[in-house]
């Protein structure tokens, strides 16, 4: 399949150069990485991965509007994301 289309993304230099380092120690290239991962993104219709809890105080969407959601909302939906995501992937 012919590379046609670009795709930009801004990240700290850091993360990147971390990121170059550890896929070169893999034998491949950063920007291979995030092919194999759209493309496995695509194959399983969600990341390609179960994702770690996030963090209610970061500056996000889902930190930022929790302090709306009522208590007994917040521990109903504590871990419904992560489980769902585990059971998805197992």
């Amino acid at each position: 399949m012919a590379k046609e289309a670009v795709f930009q993304i801004r990240m700290d230099v850091e993360t990147k150069e971390a990121a170059e380092k550890l896929y070169r120690s893999l034998g491949t290239s950063f920007a291979e990485a995030v092919r194999i991962f759209a493309a496995q993104s695509v194959k399983e219709h969600g990341f390609p991965f179960v994702p770690k809890n996030y963090d209610v105080n970061r500056k996000t969407a889902r930190g930022i509007l929790s302090k709306y959601a009522s208590e007994e909302s917040r521990r109903k939906e504590k871990d419904a994301f992560m489980e769902a995501m585990i059971a998805k992937h197992e």
